[in-house]
């Protein structure tokens, strides 16, 4: 039987970029979620969060299929400035944002987690700052059409580097942030479950992890400008 063509296979004649900026924009929308998903939990709905938590499965996994489908249909004689397996590992970076997503959200969900009442406005500032560093990675890479059109010279290579500057600034935010929390649990874990208090702090970390992700896309796509 003949083997069925991809659609992507035609996406790809069209514009060699489109399924990538469409994969970063799905993952970016389980990066989104995580913030429904936290407020929910403080707010005690956890049927809302159940909800939440699905959706994020959902854009991780439809992350995951167009993934594959772009590694099975992304041309190889693709005439473009940068190497066919930069757009590759561009990818497999992207693929990161909603894989930590759904590790939260994972977490959170099977232990039944819900921070103490004066961690939870940082928590949720926190969540915010990390999902505005996804979204300001999925604005950079909307400009990866432009930058191949330019051949990643000119103004336009401006433009992006200003953009991948403030994504690093919305990093080092959620650093900081990081690190108030890690602190004001610290002063009150001696009145919480030692288990729980090992899980908050993991939690902490895995938050932040959604930020590094991003911060990774954009540093691949200084990478791909560099050369």
């Amino acid at each position: 039987m003949a083997r069925r063509r991809s659609p992507l296979g035609n996406l790809f004649g069209r514009s060699p970029i489109g399924p990538i900026q469409d994969h970063m924009k799905i993952a970016d929308t389980a990066a989104q979620l995580l913030s429904t998903f936290i407020q929910a939990t403080i707010d005690d709905k956890w049927k809302k969060a159940e909800e939440a938590y699905k959706k994020i499965l959902e854009a991780e996994r439809e992350a995951d299929r167009l993934k594959r489908d772009i590694r099975q249909s992304l041309p190889k004689n693709l005439f473009l400035p940068v190497p066919r397996s930069d757009l590759l590992e561009l990818v497999t970076i992207q693929d990161q944002v909603a894989n930590r997503a759904k590790d939260v959200a994972g977490i959170i969900t099977g232990r039944h987690m819900q921070f103490p009442e004066k961690m939870q406005k940082g928590i949720m500032e926190f969540v915010h700052t990390c999902a505005a560093t996804s979204t300001q990675a999925l604005a950079a890479i909307h400009q990866l059409d432009e930058l191949l059109e330019v051949g990643f010279s000119g103004r336009e290579v401006k433009v992006v580097e200003s953009m991948l500057k403030e994504l690093d600034r919305l990093e080092g935010k959620t650093d900081k942030q990081a690190i108030a929390l890690r602190l004001k649990l610290f002063k009150i874990e001696d009145t919480l479950p030692a288990v729980d208090v090992m899980f908050y702090y993991e939690i902490i970390g895995m938050i932040g992890g959604v930020a590094d992700a991003a911060e990774s896309v954009g540093d691949r796509l200084q990478i791909l400008i560099a050369k």
